[in-house]
């Protein structure tokens, strides 16, 4: 029996080594997750069937279980590489179209713009609108956007203006630049359109407001009236509509509101603290951030950002239940369940960190520790054999 406990201990050593050789292997490989060998010991009793304990028969291999504590993350240049912090697995469709889940997250663009792993697999994540507001809990492969984003014309004006109560009542129109401003907007094929707005006090309390297109007389405009009570809050025309026009055709016109509600009358000089609009021009990719949340944000050469999808992530019951396959792939398997999706910091998930990525768990100096360990414990059961052999040599010699 002391040859069987003995080579039951030299085959488990030589497996216990095999997984620590697989872990110093991959202790550089992204997103990759350490193995352990759990032996269990082995009795004759469990083979006959009783309870009494006959002998030990050595050691058998009960399970190799990964560890999935989390890696160190290292922070590298590229917008695409991602790192989870916490629980979860990116999800991903490999070229098969079955799903597979890993922690690596290396990711790149193909052809299309599709983000994919090295090996081609694609990322998987929610549609979102232009803020970054899912629009489906139903996943779809993510892609970096690489056209045009188109112009928007201008429908609506913002001014917060402070005006001069101080200032000398005028009717006359001969110089209405004193007190104006102007901005631009845009029409609808992202040509820009100069607005400019001229007030002018006709009474205390009392503005006229005179404006001007692509450079017109402003004094030839319809003005528009408002009005201020005793403490210098706007109480009349706070909303305005604007009748604008292409650079390229002044008879294409379009209107855009104007929301004055923001502008005082205090006795101060004439400021300008904020002029907004919602028009652009056209814009072409200028780069690409993700967020926390996974959030993909593309911002364009026209200073617009919009949102262009979000990272998914997936978690299992039982994580080591889960089958692993070549490159750092998991599967689902009967023993992990089935996954539950989210995405980057909801409920259990970990959130993502973007230009990083996460190292492997293994602990090097660990690993050669229980190398070594593994090594003596194969010598010791080497020895065992070598040991009956030569007691089997004295039973034979003997006459």
């Amino acid at each position: 029996m002391s040859f069987q406990q003995a080579i039951a201990g030299l085959n488990a050593a030589s497996r216990s080594l095999d997984v620590i050789g697989h872990n110093i292997a991959n202790a550089g490989t992204t997103g990759m997750k350490s193995s352990r060998v759990e032996f269990a010991e082995v009795y004759a009793a469990a083979a006959a069937g009783t309870n009494s304990v006959t002998g030990g028969m050595g050691v058998m291999v009960g399970n190799v279980s990964q560890q999935f504590t989390q890696g160190n993350i290292n922070a590298t240049n590229n917008a695409l590489d991602l790192a989870i912090n916490g629980n979860g697995f990116f999800q991903v469709t490999m070229p098969d179209g079955s799903a597979a889940y890993t922690r690596a997250g290396n990711f790149k663009k193909d052809a299309t713009g599709t983000i994919v792993t090295a090996t081609g697999a694609k990322l998987m994540g929610y549609p979102t609108d232009a803020k970054g507001n899912r629009t489906s809990s139903t996943l779809q492969t993510l892609v970096v956007p690489t056209g045009t984003v188109p112009a928007k014309r201008t429908s609506a004006i913002s001014a917060d203006i402070t005006l001069d109560a101080s200032a000398a009542v005028s009717t006359s129109t001969a110089d209405l630049s004193k007190y104006s401003t102007s901005m631009t907007a845009y029409d609808a094929q992202g040509l820009k359109v100069e607005v400019g707005m001229y007030f002018q006090k006709t009474a205390n309390n009392t503005w006229n407001v005179y404006t001007s297109v692509n450079g017109s007389t402003p004094s030839a405009s319809t003005p528009f009236q408002i009005g201020f009570d005793g403490s210098g809050n706007l109480v009349s025309g706070g909303t305005q509509t604007l009748t604008l026009s292409s650079p390229n055709d002044p008879t294409q016109t379009f209107t855009a509101s104007l929301d004055l509600s923001k502008l005082k009358q205090v006795s101060s000089t004439f400021t300008v603290n904020d002029l907004t609009q919602d028009g652009y021009t056209a814009g072409q990719l200028t780069s690409l951030t993700i967020d926390d949340t996974g959030t993909l944000m593309a911002t364009y050469s026209n200073n617009q950002t919009q949102a262009a999808g979000q990272v998914a992530l997936a978690d299992f019951r039982n994580p080591q239940g889960l089958g692993i396959t070549d490159s750092g792939y998991w599967f689902e398997t009967t023993a992990s369940g089935q996954p539950l999706l989210g995405a980057p910091g909801e409920g259990v998930f970990g959130s993502i960190q973007s230009k990083a990525l996460e190292d492997s768990n293994v602990d090097l100096t660990a690993a050669l520790v229980d190398m070594m360990t593994t090594q003596r414990a194969y010598q010791a059961n080497a020895q065992t054999i070598k040991t009956q052999d030569q007691v089997l040599q004295t039973l034979v010699n003997l006459r």
